[in-house]
């Protein structure tokens, strides 16, 4: 549910790029949405679907790129992904910790005609 307010942002930064660049409309707008943000995609672009209506949005292509969130290991520094019940680094065997990595959450790119 915490989707709606963050798509509803969404669609309102690419209506005003949007004007601003005297655009008919907004053709497309890239996500980059990391794992651990916290935001679920297929909800993002459920709401999209709604909040677009009426707007330059109406239409427009919603291409996410998710990001996998890495582990940095504590021993070694190696980033990996973490394996399905584990920590453990696959160079060395020490545990990995978390990064910032898979905490992305922007608008990559809109592109309007």
């Amino acid at each position: 549910m915490h989707e709606y307010p963050i798509t509803q942002r969404i669609v309102d930064i690419a209506t005003r790029h949007g004007q601003d660049a005297g655009a008919s409309r907004v053709s497309r707008i890239a996500l980059v949405v990391g794992e651990r943000s916290g935001y679920i995609p297929e909800s993002i672009r459920m709401y999209f679907d709604i909040l677009a209506k009426g707007t330059l949005c109406e239409g427009a292509a919603l291409d996410v790129t998710a990001v996998k969130p890495l582990l940095r290991c504590l021993a070694c520094g190696l980033e990996f992904e973490r394996r399905p019940y584990s920590f453990a680094c696959p160079a060395c065997g020490a545990d990995g910790g978390p990064t910032d990595v898979g905490k992305e959450f922007y608008i990559a790119s809109i592109e309007v005609v």
